[in-house]
């Protein structure tokens, strides 16, 4: 199966105020997303710290753009709106 991505307004805003090295990782992700988001190198984790959008009890996930990096970024997403939707919630600097 592939996913349909999709970005909130607040992920695609980040998106476009990337840095061009980091936009070119963050299509990696994507890729992964599309087609695998159990993709080993993503990572990917049930993430408390963000709601779903689409739905208050659906689970919000992590997935690495980066790891073990100074500056590294990390992508928040769902499942939805519809099925086979992916929504981008957020890409953020790992704290």
């Amino acid at each position: 199966m592939t996913f349909n991505i999709h970005f909130t307004r607040e992920a695609a805003g980040q998106y476009q105020h990337l840095p061009k090295i980091k936009i070119k990782k963050v299509k990696r992700v994507l890729g992964y997303l599309q087609t695998n988001p159990r993709h080993p190198s993503l990572n990917t984790h049930v993430y408390h710290g963000y709601e779903n959008p689409f739905d208050s009890r659906g689970s919000v996930f992590e997935a690495y753009v980066e790891n073990e990096t100074p500056g590294a970024h990390r992508m928040f997403w769902c499942y939805g709106p519809k099925r086979g939707d992916i929504t981008i919630i957020a890409i953020i600097p790992h704290p």
